[in-house]
């Protein structure tokens, strides 16, 4: 994957994604000169007569400039024309769903956050868009198109007529997905959703959710995605100390009608927390080398257990848990990340099933916090089917009970495996 770089505006030559990341949005204050940008703590703005806002500055809903720094820099990193900053990830969730119309529907990828699948059933479908789930990284994305849904695999998929049709709006999916990690080929699927006419007699709008590789790793826009989002609650803050999100496009059409509803829907994240996004912005690219390489490391010691029974890590290669798309995650990912899912088999030395053993894992590890969220500088671990993801339950999207993720950190990966070691043999 290339490395990001990007001409900058005074012609000095490109810059490559680990310069620009702590350049980006950081410009010296330009009244002071400050390195550290101030926040602007206000709710609105002096106006220097009526209908005469200073710098076009009304009122703090509308515009901030800690924010604008914010989509700024996110829109650079993902190279992208265009950024619109949020209350959470949820908030620009929330905000993409408006681009469908009632009558108009949603083709998303078969694994996605627990809350991105209760917003769609529970909020979007009773005001009539429908959205349909699929196993995108089943197969090759060019069998979207037409009856190519029920070659795909999935059972789920075999029951659409056609996955992509008339009314298709948006077609939205993670990679790599939450939980299971599945890896989507990004620009297979742009292809064949820009070579359909859906809803409005235009292709769809191919959205995807980057929060777990993070520009650092993997940029969609480049790959022929439409939109791009974030929680940046995880991997861009990376402090677990502040929620927020931020959608990024290069369709000028897209930015003006995502400018407008994030105004009008008004789900706009405070400056302290654009800040404190910013402030983790600076330093993502060295945090997602040290959590790969430490996720990586987690993987193949979990891969050399006889009582671990699945496991999923993107840069896995090898040996008999290697993911099933790696080449694939090779060539549009620059690194696996720091998430790895496992299932712990039955038995251990308790005897225990292995949703049993599952819970004795994540409560019993000293340096993986039992928490929801991920993406901080510290290793979290969780049970998805009754934490991040109990609102699939007994749906299609339905996770293993046994199914353990874990956000690995930036800790010592030694100290991190023995943390593991401990709780996988106690269990």
């Amino acid at each position: 994957m290339p490395d990001g770089r990007a001409g900058d505006t005074a012609g000095r030559g490109p810059d490559a994604f680990a310069t620009r990341v702590v350049h980006a949005g950081a410009e010296p204050d330009q009244l002071t000169g400050a390195v550290s940008p101030p926040i602007y703590q206000t709710s609105t703005y002096a106006q220097d007569g009526v209908g005469r806002p200073r710098g076009g500055y009304e009122y703090a809903r509308t515009q901030n400039p800690t924010r604008e720094r914010l989509e700024r820099a996110v829109a650079n990193l993902e190279g992208a024309a265009f950024g619109i900053a949020f209350a959470s990830g949820s908030a620009a969730t929330a905000t993409l769903a408006e681009l469908a119309a009632p009558g108009e529907t949603l083709l998303v990828g078969d694994d996605v956050y627990g809350g991105t699948y209760r917003f769609f059933e529970r909020v979007a479908r009773p005001r009539g868009v429908l959205a349909t789930y699929l196993d995108l990284a089943a197969g090759d994305a060019v069998n979207l198109a037409g009856d190519g849904a029920a070659r795909l695999g999935s059972g789920l998929a075999g029951r659409i007529d056609g996955a992509l049709d008339e009314r298709t709006r948006l077609v939205w999916f993670e990679t790599p997905s939450n939980p299971l990690l599945k890896v989507t080929d990004i620009a297979s699927v742009a292809r064949a959703a820009h070579a359909h006419v859906g809803a409005r007699g235009a292709a769809p709008i191919v959205v995807v959710d980057n929060t777990f590789a993070s520009p650092a790793l993997q940029r969609p826009l480049a790959l022929g995605a439409d939109v791009v989002f974030h929680s940046a609650t995880k991997y861009l803050a990376g402090h677990s100390d502040t929620v927020a999100g931020v959608v990024v496009t290069s369709r000028e059409d897209l930015a003006d009608q995502l400018r407008f509803l994030q105004n009008a829907m008004g789900a706009v994240p405070g400056p302290q927390d654009c800040f404190l996004v910013l402030r983790g912005l600076r330093t993502l690219a060295l945090r997602a080398e040290r959590h790969s390489a430490n996720a990586l490391a987690v993987a193949r010691f979990l891969a050399g257990r006889d009582d671990v029974a699945w496991l999923r890590y993107p840069g896995l290669v090898d040996g008999p848990f290697a993911h099933p798309q790696a080449g694939l995650a090779a060539s549009q990912m620059a690194a696996g990340g720091g998430m790895v899912s496992f299932v712990p088999a039955a038995g251990g030395r308790h005897g225990r099933s292995a949703r049993d053993r599952a819970v004795a894992i994540c409560e019993a590890t000293r340096l993986f916090t039992l928490a929801e969220s991920l993406g901080g500088v510290e290793s979290l671990v969780e049970l998805p089917a009754v934490m991040t993801h109990a609102s699939v339950a007994t749906s299609p999207l339905e996770v293993p009970e046994a199914l353990i993720r874990l956000s690995v950190g930036i800790e010592d990966e030694a100290d991190l495996v023995a943390d593991l070691r401990a709780a996988l043999d106690e269990a």
